[in-house]
């Protein structure tokens, strides 16, 4: 059925691709505003997180993945108040501050209104702001499920993190610290004082050591940014023990072979899990990492901070004061 909002006819601002490749083709456009239909929701976004999906996305090393009809608005993490609300939604009204992440199956976060599918979204967390709230969805739910859902991780186990002062790090960190597990870390000399304060035991300085000759019998190994951490990473687990990765495709047979196992993840949309998150966030045990804030319009400059490497955290996309 129809959906009962009216559009504002003044239209909106989104950033937008007009073709894969660099930064250049990214766009600050005026586009048509967005309605919701069934068991969706139309949220004015206050903020909008940049991750690595959306460098993917507009280099074009997704095609055949995602499907992209130019001119495409990326972004997948959002944090706002519904707007409007489609047929047979009841779990958010409109006025609700919400977070959360679309699958990019649809046109993205990164504009002043966007709409979600019912089931992509939770309450935002109380305690921090839109800016850090936008911050968490996609990146805390990859580390939520990478280590829980997926690694099984349990208190009292060791849990391997490589990319650790990223922003799925730097999450996994945290959260594997609220399960009472003691964690280690790959990370360059510079996120050393920020992983000590998050929690790590041993931090590991990739380009001066080797993580498999200082590091033994572990749980749980939780890969973010794979390569030849792939095969390096099966050494170090005691027999059972997990490797999982959302940044590469491992061999479980290989795995086997060494009494291990080994598999890719895929983030999945859990309202459940995003309010787990928030509850974390608001009882301070977790708190995210943002390294910059930027204003939409200046989204291009995003993509060029994720490409120079190195950042803490989450760059956010600021889309209302």
């Amino acid at each position: 059925m129809t959906s009962l909002y009216a559009p504002k006819e003044k239209g909106m601002k989104a950033v937008r691709m007009h073709a894969y490749g660099g930064s250049d083709v990214l766009a600050y456009d005026d586009v048509s505003h967005p309605v919701p239909a069934a068991g969706e929701v139309l949220v004015k976004v206050y903020a909008a997180s940049f991750n690595p999906i959306e460098n993917n996305t507009r280099a074009g090393y997704l095609q055949g993945m995602i499907q992209v009809e130019f001119p495409f608005t990326l972004g997948v993490d959002l944090a706002g108040v519904v707007e409007a609300v489609g047929e047979g939604v009841t779990s958010v009204a409109v006025g609700d501050a919400v977070y959360g992440y679309s699958n990019m199956m649809r046109q993205g976060s990164h504009a002043e209104y966007a709409v979600v599918s019912e089931i992509e979204i939770a309450p935002k967390p109380t305690t921090v702001d839109f800016v850090t709230a936008a911050s968490v969805p996609l990146a805390g739910l990859t580390a939520w499920q990478g280590l829980f859902d997926v690694g099984g991780l349990q208190s009292g186990q060791t849990v391997l993190i490589h990319g650790a002062g990223g922003g799925i790090g730097s999450f996994a960190v945290q959260f594997a610290r609220a399960k009472g597990a003691r964690v280690l870390g790959t990370a360059s000399s510079g996120k050393r004082d920020l992983l000590k304060g998050l929690g790590v035991a041993e931090v590991i300085d990739y380009t001066t050591t080797r993580f498999e000759e200082v590091v033994r019998d572990v749980d749980v190994v939780f890969d973010t940014v794979g390569g030849d951490l792939v095969e390096r990473s099966l050494k170090v687990l005691k027999p059972g023990g997990i490797y999982v990765t959302s940044a590469g495709q491992p061999d479980p047979e290989a795995a086997a072979k060494q009494g291990v196992r080994a598999t890719f993840m895929l983030t999945q949309p859990n309202p459940a899990e995003l309010a787990e998150i928030a509850r974390l966030i608001d009882s301070g045990e977790v708190k995210p990492v943002v390294s910059a804030v930027l204003p939409l319009a200046e989204a291009r400059r995003a993509h060029e901070l994720f490409a120079a490497g190195h950042a803490q955290g989450k760059i956010v996309l600021q889309v209302v004061e």
